[in-house]
């Protein structure tokens, strides 16, 4: 398994994928840019002096993790969903599964792709919001934990919803219609403690709120959520589904006829 035939295969995967999203770089890395740009202008500076603080800081350093994370997750589910399907859709992704590469080293290299991707996003939209607010962190190695797991775990999600997908179209249903809602309720404009009780309760049931309060602790040293718990669940929900990826590659559902 871990041989230089193997390892190899993994490197070109990976490469593979970097050199995918460079390649159309104005429609991967241009894009969010500009997007979260349009969010610090609009909901940090504008509606922010209106908020005024939250959380004992301005409202536009509250919000700054929460669209940081809102990107890494975008943005590395969106990599593997698409580079994947594409590959099923062309069935060179068939070569791949019957080629002597072990199923582990398929499913690491089309992960590592979109979490590059996604840290890589990050990385951009930080520096785009340190433009707008002044960043504190309180611990780096909690930022780079929590950020680098949630890349991961949006990178697998995005594997297996291509491994479903019969379509085109299919790989858009979950970001738009379960992605994109969760995301949005998930915090990252807002403080928990701010809804009554019983939607409180509710909102703990959304898994994006532990992973933006648990990044948003480690800029700010604060969150709604136990930062405990909230890394238990993140690394729970990677296990799941790493479980789940590896099952539906190596047996070939939803690739092979």
């Amino acid at each position: 398994m871990f041989n230089r035939e193997s390892l190899i295969a993994l490197q070109s995967i990976c490469i593979k994928e970097i050199t995918r999203y460079f390649r159309i770089w104005v429609q991967t890395l241009l894009p969010p840019a500009i997007t979260m740009t349009l969010y610090f202008v609009i909901f940090g500076q504008l509606i922010g002096q209106r908020v005024g603080q939250m959380g004992g800081v301005s409202y536009m350093e509250y919000i700054a993790p929460g669209i940081i994370m809102m990107s890494v997750i975008t943005n590395s589910y969106s990599n593997v969903v698409s580079s994947f399907f594409s590959a099923k859709f062309q069935r060179s992704i068939e070569e791949m599964l019957v080629s002597p590469v072990p199923t582990v080293y398929i499913l690491l290299g089309y992960i590592f792709g979109g979490v590059s991707r996604g840290l890589l996003t990050g990385v951009i939209v930080t520096i785009v919001a340190s433009q707008f607010v002044s960043f504190q962190v309180n611990s780096w190695p909690v930022v780079i934990f929590v950020v680098t797991l949630t890349s991961m775990l949006f990178a697998t999600g995005g594997l297996v919803n291509a491994i479903f997908a019969k379509k085109f179209d299919d790989i858009s249903i979950v970001p738009t219609f379960i992605l994109t809602p969760l995301t949005y309720l998930g915090g990252v404009f807002y403080s928990i403690k701010l809804l009554p009780e019983f939607w409180q309760t509710v909102s703990l049931a959304n898994p994006i709120l532990y992973m933006v309060n648990a990044f948003r602790y480690g800029f700010l040293g604060f969150s709604d959520i136990n930062i405990t718990n909230a890394l238990i669940l993140i690394s729970l929900f990677i296990v799941g589904l790493l479980s789940l990826a590896y099952y539906l590659l190596s047996k070939g559902i939803g690739i092979r006829t």
